[in-house]
């Protein structure tokens, strides 16, 4: 057995289908306008399904404060990269 040293790379499409997982969507319907909540009817049993899968994949642990911001694919994407030091979607200043 190998050991899990080496997370996930981040990867938007791979992102993308994490969650279009998690909510039994088409990853074509998680598009980067997508709300989590108000377009794909998400809850906070999914969100907490969402973090969980999240947390998994990318080896890396969200505070309360982050969750708020995981409500659309590029937001998601964006607070990972910070998590993993990675270059964010979003503009940097």
């Amino acid at each position: 057995m190998m050991p899990d040293t080496q997370p996930t790379p981040l990867d938007l499409e791979d992102l993308r289908r994490t969650i279009a997982e998690v909510f039994c969507v088409d990853p074509g319907e998680v598009t980067d306008e997508t709300r989590f909540v108000e377009d794909l009817g998400g809850d906070s049993l999914l969100a907490l399904e969402v973090i969980v899968a999240l947390e998994k994949k990318y080896a890396v642990r969200f505070a309360e404060s982050d969750v708020r911001g995981l409500t659309t694919l590029p937001r998601t994407y964006d607070v990972l990269a910070d998590k993993l030091g990675a270059q964010g979607l979003g503009a940097r200043g």
